[in-house]
């Protein structure tokens, strides 16, 4: 299924991830996101372990034993994962993953993404774009995550290490005029 996923050649705007065993193939992020993401990863940056990299670019990170293969919405991963052939990344050279909810595939973000992730990265971001707020996973363990926190879009998040910095999330929500209207566009497209 990896060797599929790897060789899918997706339409411009869409990706392929392997989950639970399934190939899913969903649009990348909303132009919407683009503000949040860009702030996150500048954010990031200065705190990122040596060696690691912060990027939003596509690519697929596997997670063996699990049947997982993720591209996640930004990745800080250690820079030497990228000198090897091939078309995926071993998940295990993340530091940190982010996802931002969408509608769609909102489950995958909260269910499988996190149950991968949670045995063997260091933090995982989701902000729901949906309820406004960012939650930070971090002790990764054989049963996932063994901490989290949560605040509303506007407050302080602390990144816990390797990264140990407060996140400044006041610019992540969609502006205000535009909710009402992309959220019926949703609703419209599912």
């Amino acid at each position: 299924m990896l060797r599929i996923v790897e060789e899918l050649d997706t339409p411009d705007g869409y990706k392929a991830e392997l989950i639970r065993g399934k190939i899913v193939v969903s649009p990348w992020s909303k132009l919407r996101f683009k503000k949040a993401m860009k702030s996150l990863r500048l954010q990031l940056e200065p705190h990122a372990p040596t060696g690691h990299d912060v990027d939003v670019a596509p690519f697929l990170f596997v997670f063996p034993g699990v049947e997982r293969g993720f591209g996640p919405d930004l990745h800080v991963a250690d820079e030497a994962a990228f000198d090897a052939d091939g078309r995926h990344a071993d998940g295990g050279a993340l530091s940190l993953v982010a996802e931002l909810t969408s509608v769609s595939i909102k489950d995958a973000d909260w269910l499988d993404k996190l149950d991968a992730y949670g045995r063997v990265v260091p933090v995982y971001l989701v902000l729901d774009m949906q309820a406004e707020e960012i939650t930070a996973f971090w002790d990764p363990s054989a049963k996932g995550y063994q901490s989290r926190t949560t605040v509303p879009f506007g407050k302080r998040l602390h990144v816990p290490a390797p990264f140990d910095f407060e996140l400044e999330t006041a610019g992540f929500a969609p502006r205000p005029d535009r909710r009402a209207e992309e959220s019926s566009a949703e609703d419209r497209a599912e």
